[in-house]
């Protein structure tokens, strides 16, 4: 059975309540797209950097928040983009695409399986955050987890301004960046929506 498909019969199973729609497909170009225009808050847990990029890119596009995490070895991170904000760096802010970046997937190195539920139980927490609109996220915070020590490190970060996907251009914002809507934006902080 597909890990989306037996996801799915689990959490039903907990709360009959909720739907769920399973995709076991990968998502890219106009269907990626779509899938994060109707998100009200986009959970990253995939495993490569392309795919995160991709993410990143659609969720500025549509100023949607993405709650970023990643797990390989014994080593975790989580962080915030709440691109509503425009303050709000973004993904590419913090780890620039096409820089030589030695691409390590859990499929290859291997993963401590207790810290994808951690990692995983953070990404949850933050998501319910933004939509409850309480608290303070991880927007601008990179949470690091060492699960060999238990130890959590804290590094903080701010929009790139020369950021190529969420900063200014000669024609004033990154092309296709949407301006906020000041309504949706006061009642997504009000009301309780995720997808």
């Amino acid at each position: 059975m597909a890990k989306a498909e037996s996801g799915k019969q689990a959490l039903t199973a907990i709360n009959p309540e909720i739907t769920i729609i399973p995709l076991q497909q990968r998502l890219s170009g106009e269907a990626l797209e779509a899938l994060v225009a109707s998100a009200d808050i986009v959970l990253d847990c995939t495993d490569n950097f392309a795919t995160r990029h991709a993410i990143n890119r659609a969720c500025v596009e549509h100023r949607k928040p993405l709650v970023s995490g990643a797990a390989i070895r014994f080593d975790g991170q989580i962080s915030v983009y709440d691109l509503r904000r425009d303050d709000s760096p973004c993904y590419h802010c913090l780890f620039p695409e096409g820089e030589d970046v030695e691409e390590v997937r859990c499929a290859v190195m291997g993963v401590f399986a207790p810290l994808t539920g951690i990692i995983g139980t953070m990404q949850a927490a933050e998501a319910l955050k933004l939509a409850a609109g309480i608290g303070e996220s991880l927007t601008s915070r990179l949470l690091l987890l060492d699960a060999l020590t238990m130890e959590w490190r804290t590094v903080r970060f701010k929009k790139d301004s020369a950021c190529a996907v969420c900063g200014p251009t000669a024609a004033g914002q990154a092309p296709g960046y949407l301006p906020r809507p000041d309504a949706d934006h006061e009642s997504a902080s009000t009301a309780c929506r995720l997808a």
